[in-house]
């Protein structure tokens, strides 16, 4: 199965191979388009909350010669109309928010994601999880001294030791456990809002498979046991910088023993109790932008088969 969630399908073409010459850099930054980030939020158009506001280059010098500002610079790719894209970052400026534009606004990316369209939220989760990367590296992780930026914006240098620095993203196991009989378990944490079941997920930890950590979460957080688990599709999360990796898991259907620190409950659903539950609104489910829901949409829609 192919899918693409929100977040993912951006068509820009990253220019792996030429973002490292310092030449073709400079010459697209003449005539590129400019995503803006401020305190993680995104830079929309005031009139289209759903719109990227993305400036021109000539709306961008003023504010990239800020040195801060310009230190933040990361090339994006090349749309299909070869314009480049960049992102910068203004969270130094103490405004709350600051006015760049007179026809712009900033907005968390969470909450404008349901009415974006696919490749403008690509781009934006994009440059805000490069602009999150920039604001935490600026120091070497080794020795501790400036890092300089390279390979426009995409590689950071250490000035003393030496050492290379690379944007990461954290692999996250996001699964809906069922027992194969047409039950899925589903949990809730206690700082969601009432009623709200989803998925189980979490980290995948150093020298485990994605597999073995589907096997683990499940059992630290329900005590319930996986024996298959079956990748199904996955989606960037920039909240902050996850990508979350979606299985439909096979599990012994038993008594939940839920671990306090991670939820607040946890339980089985037949289908069309589950259902019922919705109709009468008792239950709500994740929103329709998550892996989540369509993880478990993808299940409900399989048993109905």
């Amino acid at each position: 199965m192919s899918m693409v969630h929100v977040f993912a399908g951006s068509t820009l073409d990253r220019r792996g191979n030429a973002r490292r010459d310092p030449s073709w850099f400079e010459e697209a930054y003449e005539r590129g388009r400019y995503l803006v980030v401020w305190e993680s939020q995104a830079l929309i158009t005031a009139d289209r909350p759903g719109a990227p506001r993305a400036l021109s280059s000539s709306e961008a010098q003023a504010h990239l010669a800020d040195e801060t500002a310009r230190r933040s610079l990361v090339f994006l790719g090349v749309d299909r109309q070869d314009t480049p894209y960049f992102a910068f970052d203004v969270s130094h400026l103490s405004e709350d928010p600051p006015q760049l534009v007179h026809d712009g606004e900033f907005a968390d990316l969470r909450q404008v994601a349901s009415i974006v369209e696919g490749e403008d939220a690509a781009r934006m989760a994009y440059a805000r999880a490069m602009m999150r990367w920039h604001r935490q590296h600026r120091y070497c992780g080794v020795c501790g001294d400036e890092n300089e930026v390279r390979n426009s914006g995409h590689s950071m240098r250490c000035t003393s030791c030496g050492a290379d620095h690379f944007p990461r993203t954290d692999p996250a196991v996001i699964m809906l456990v069922h027992d194969g009989e047409g039950r899925c378990l589903l949990g809730r944490q206690a700082s969601w809002p009432p009623g709200v079941l989803s998925t189980l997920a979490g980290f995948v930890e150093p020298g485990e498979s994605l597999e073995e950590a589907v096997i683990r979460e499940v059992w630290e957080e329900t005590g319930i046991e996986v024996h298959e688990a079956r990748y199904h599709s996955s989606q960037p999360w920039p909240f902050p910088s996850s990508i979350m990796l979606g299985f439909h898991a096979r599990g012994t259907f038993a008594e939940p023993k839920v671990d306090q620190v991670e939820l607040e409950q946890a339980v089985w659903l037949e289908r069309g109790q589950l259902l019922e539950l919705q109709a009468r609104r008792e239950v709500r489910f994740p929103p329709p932008m998550s892996i989540a829901r369509q993880l478990l949409e993808a299940w409900l829609a399989e048993t109905n088969r």
